[in-house]
């Protein structure tokens, strides 16, 4: 039983890492705006192309960067879905096995 448990957290930290080392991009206007973010929904970055920045006000630059941000987080959340699934699919995927199925 303290075997399976170490070996979910073994595989979860796995999957953390892996998660560190992906990256999601959310656009916004064209690609103008862009936000980098890592597959544990950390941003990295953001850029807003300079030429838009000169032109756009303050409230439009704002919406936009809350747009690109959310779909970054979104993009994010995915990708840790799918790779939780698959470490979850790996540890319980033969569970079927054990009860004779």
């Amino acid at each position: 039983m303290f075997d399976k448990l170490f070996e979910a957290q073994q595989k979860a930290g796995e999957a953390k890492q892996r998660l560190d080392n992906i990256t999601v991009t959310g656009t916004a206007e064209g690609g103008k705006i862009s936000v980098t973010a890592n597959g544990n929904k950390v941003i990295k970055s953001i850029n807003i192309d300079e030429e838009f920045f000169k032109r756009a006000d303050r409230e439009e630059i704002e919406e936009l960067v809350a747009l690109a941000v959310n779909k970054a987080i979104e993009q994010a959340e995915n990708v840790s879905q799918a790779e939780m699934a698959a470490v979850t699919q790996q540890m319980f995927g033969n569970l079927g096995g054990m009860f004779g199925q």
